[in-house]
């Protein structure tokens, strides 16, 4: 390769950088106060499910104060019970995960809320070690500036809890018949049940295996602390 060739491709990589930086700066201050309404997730199960559903989705996006607290505590109980103190990465999870898996258990991840919030918001849906550099980077961003309380907002609002259904309010209104407000412990641990393999568990006709897990998620929240987020206007939202 010549000289100018490789200054070419030097600043064909400096300007990409550069236009990457700028626009995932932009675009994570941008929803930081915007709903988040299209994830790519959302646009390919759309895509895979569209002979059998069509264009129905059922997504139903609420403000976090329209969301019952046992939600709030069912998710941190079990996807991410540091999500208030850590800084988008939990490292002792991940070093457990790591071993873990080096030693041939059971396949676990070690991913915060934060980081699936990422994952989901920004990012496609695949294995790879470049999904994760983004995923790391997005996390680091949303940290930075969005707050505790905004992530977990978006985060219940983008997450798959069914086919062709994500958030919360969804599965509140199609198959509990009431909104995410009204949500009660057993309600709020069945949806935190389905979230690790949503398009396989029926929250509407659950399996032994999802009844006796979301009787653990409940043992599981009565066990956390109190959860607390800080209000835009400096108030607090207690449980």
């Amino acid at each position: 390769m010549t000289g100018f060739a490789m200054r070419y491709l030097g600043r064909l990589v400096a300007y990409l950088a550069v236009f990457f930086i700028t626009f995932s700066l932009g675009y994570t201050l941008l929803l930081r106060w915007v709903p988040v309404t299209l994830t790519p997730l959302k646009a390919i199960r759309l895509a895979e499910h569209l002979p059998e559903e069509g264009l129905r989705v059922r997504s139903n996006w609420v403000p976090l104060r329209k969301v019952a607290m046992p939600m709030v505590r069912a998710v941190i109980a079990t996807e991410d019970n540091h999500f208030l103190s850590h800084r988008g990465f939990d490292w002792d999870a991940i070093d457990r995960a790591l071993d873990e898996n080096r030693e041939g258990k059971r396949l676990r991840g070690g991913s915060t809320i934060s980081q699936q919030t990422a994952k989901n918001v920004f990012c496609l849906p695949a294995r790879t070690w470049l999904r994760k550099g983004v995923e790391a980077w997005f996390t680091v961003l949303i940290e930075t500036f969005w707050s505790k309380r905004r992530i977990m907002e978006v985060y219940l609002n983008v997450i798959e809890t069914g086919r062709n259904m994500y958030g919360v309010e969804a599965p509140a209104r199609g198959v509990y018949g009431k909104t995410a407000a009204e949500l009660n412990a057993y309600e709020a641990s069945m949806i935190a049940t389905v979230l690790p393999n949503p398009l396989r568990r029926d929250m509407a006709a659950p399996s032994g295996y999802m009844v006796r897990r979301a009787a653990q998620v409940r043992s599981l929240m009565g066990k956390l602390g109190p959860i607390e987020f800080d209000r835009p206007e400096g108030g607090k939202d207690k449980d």
